[in-house]
């Protein structure tokens, strides 16, 4: 039996999202079932051939191999990737160079790789490796990126429910890249809303993973256009796909953490148009 798992996605567009029931928002933007023990779980989407992934590996190491929309010999032959560790201590080995990711420690891996290994260092604690990865026309060099080394930005406020502090890990001040971008953003005590004020950025696409989420506890995740917004209910570990026509924000029943990648037009952070709060609908 593979190891590895993958869906497909569809590029859908607001006309069709507007007429969608919960179900059919479910199927095509939300992501579960992502961290299945010793398995690679992968989901490709056609919003900017963007693949979103889970790798659990507790009792054996597991090994990223090609799948095939990608009609190629190797995983990263056009391909860039992105790791983000939630787990216990792991190992990710390059073509046999090793490199230990602790918890919320990044990884950028460039095109061009052959052979790309996953493994925890115990059983007792495995790793969980989140994974995105996107399409690359230029080969850059590997890099580790701890959380101590993220660029901080303290945002928002406990007035507001919305005091966070954004972790730019895999972002172009710091790792060459050729549009992958990762970080990690986590509320503070007392908040809850994440990316409010909300925003679009029609050149490029995200992904949400929400980690950190209590038992018991829930976010509430928006989506759609600025006058026909959407949301879907999400659990812990779960991760959910936002096309570049939409909104992206989100409001859990407690403050959480969570891991923002996209890809597409440019490496500009700060591209992005700013939706007031009053005129959404």
């Amino acid at each position: 039996m593979s190891q590895i798992e993958y869906e497909k996605r569809y590029a859908v567009s607001p006309k069709e999202t507007a007429a969608m029931n919960t179900n059919e928002l479910r199927s095509n933007f939300l992501i579960e079932g992502l961290f299945v023990e010793d398995k690679i779980n992968l989901t490709y989407s056609h919003f900017d051939r963007y693949i979103t992934g889970g790798i659990f590996p507790v009792s054996k190491p597991l090994s990223l191999d090609t799948i095939d929309p990608l009609k190629s010999e190797h995983f990263l032959d056009r391909r860039e990737l992105g790791v983000i560790n939630i787990g216990g201590d792991g190992i990710v080995l390059i073509d046999g160079e090793r490199y230990e990711l602790s918890y919320k420690d990044a990884l950028y891996v460039g095109m061009g790789s052959k052979e790309v290994l996953f493994e925890s260092e115990e059983a007792s604690k495995p790793a969980k490796f989140y994974i995105n990865s996107a399409p690359a026309h230029q080969s850059f060099p590997v890099k580790k990126i701890s959380k101590d080394q993220a660029t901080k930005l303290e945002l928002g406020s406990l007035e507001t429910a919305n005091a966070r502090t954004v972790n730019q890990m895999i972002v172009s001040s710091l790792v060459q890249t050729c549009q992958l971008q990762m970080g990690m953003t986590e509320l503070k005590t007392g908040s809850v809303w994440n990316t409010m004020p909300t925003h679009v950025h029609d050149r490029r696409m995200e992904v949400y993973l929400y980690i950190e989420v209590p038992k018991g506890q829930s976010v509430c995740h928006f989506m759609g256009e600025t006058d026909e917004t959407r949301h879907i209910w999400m659990q812990n570990e779960q991760a959910v796909i936002s096309p570049p026509w939409s909104i992206h924000s989100g409001a859990g029943t407690s403050n959480y953490t969570f891991i923002w990648g996209m890809a597409g037009e440019n490496l500009d952070y700060g591209d992005m148009d700013v939706c007031e709060i009053e005129r959404l609908r």
